[in-house]
């Protein structure tokens, strides 16, 4: 009976341990992530097949490494522990370790390192976001920015003429031109209407320019007749330069087939109209991988291709072809919009 009135410390004392038992059992089963602000904003973490992932922030959980990732936007990732090279990170964030702050009723987050930005700044620039949550593939291409039902589309364009196999890279094919002669036949496309029908007159093309994964495709030189003008055409694949000027043609639809006659380059920029012909505005995109090409005028129903002038008295035979019809289906093989949302990682070593 005497003993009694230590039974409730007793109770008390096993109540804590209870308690502070909990957070360590959480910390085993717990796969959410949350930024810790001891942790650097950007840091490496490296694998054991020698790549790395650009992390904001990680944690150890058994067998598992939890992370959110700074090249996704936040998204909150996993991967085996087995697959990461934990000293290797370690020694890293050792090197590019950051003072901490010297006022600890006023601490500040930790400086970003300047080449883990420029990482993400390169990285970002090879796949920009054109519209909420669509961004451009990596891979070379030619593409149009489409709606279909209120939904914004990234839309392969294929580059085509008689003598090229349609392909969404970028081939040179250099015609020159006689700048004063009268508007002739250069390009004949096979077919009354393209593949691609786009469902807006507004279309925002986007071309990758300048990548030296651009492989050689040149082939022998072809000759076709260009009305008295110089008629030598060199299969060039260099091509995708910022400086060249691009132009939206409208075809003329004919049995079978569709013509894009030659255009009068002087004309552009003059503010002289020239029948179907639309003049284009260009913007280099950050990082110089991307060239934006967007027309100055709303394109009518029908058939057209988007041309580039390389000069004065040249332009380039591999042309993109779509046309602009709003009740058309919608487009195969098309980039849709994809929300930023929580993927897994997988990683696999060297075989």
């Amino acid at each position: 009976m005497r003993r009694r009135p230590h039974a409730p410390k007793i109770l008390t004392a096993a109540l804590l341990l209870a308690f502070a038992s909990v957070p360590a059992l959480y910390s085993q089963h717990t796969a959410v992530l949350q930024p810790d602000a001891t942790t650097p904003h950007r840091t490496r973490l490296f694998l054991k097949d020698g790549s790395y992932q650009i992390v904001m922030s990680y944690r150890i959980t058994g067998n598992i490494v939890h992370y959110i990732s700074a090249e996704r936007g936040g998204a909150e990732e996993e991967i085996p522990i087995s697959l990461v090279d934990l000293d290797a990170t370690h020694r890293w964030e050792k090197q590019h370790a950051q003072p901490g702050p010297t006022d600890p009723n006023n601490p500040q987050p930790p400086a970003i390192d300047p080449e883990l930005l420029k990482e993400e700044a390169d990285r970002a620039a090879l796949t920009p976001e054109v519209a909420k949550d669509l961004r451009l593939p990596e891979q070379d291409s030619t593409l149009a920015l489409d709606t279909y039902h209120g939904t914004p589309e990234l839309v392969p364009l294929a580059q085509t003429d008689s003598d090229l196999n349609r392909n969404t890279g970028h081939n040179l094919l250099k015609a020159a031109v006689n700048p004063l002669s009268a508007a002739h036949p250069i390009v004949t496309l096979k077919g009354e209407a393209s593949p691609i029908q786009l469902h807006v007159k507004d279309p925002v093309l986007y071309l990758r320019i300048g990548d030296e994964s651009v492989g050689n495709t040149a082939g022998a030189p072809l000759t076709v007749d260009t009305h008295g003008a110089t008629s030598h055409i060199q299969n060039d694949p260099s091509g995708g330069s910022p400086d060249s000027r691009y132009v939206i043609v409208r075809t003329d639809v004919r049995t079978g087939a569709r013509v894009i006659s030659s255009i009068r380059i002087p004309l552009l920029g003059t503010g002289q109209h020239q029948e179907d012909v639309v003049e284009t505005t260009t913007e280099l995109l950050p990082g110089g991988h991307w060239l934006k090409v967007t027309p100055k005028e709303p394109l009518d129903f029908g058939e057209f291709a988007l041309m580039e002038v390389i000069s004065d008295k040249a332009v380039n035979l591999g042309v993109w072809d779509f046309g602009v019809h709003p009740v058309s289906p919608e487009n195969r093989d098309i980039i849709k919009p994809e929300p930023r949302r929580r993927n897994t990682l997988e990683r696999h070593g060297p075989d």
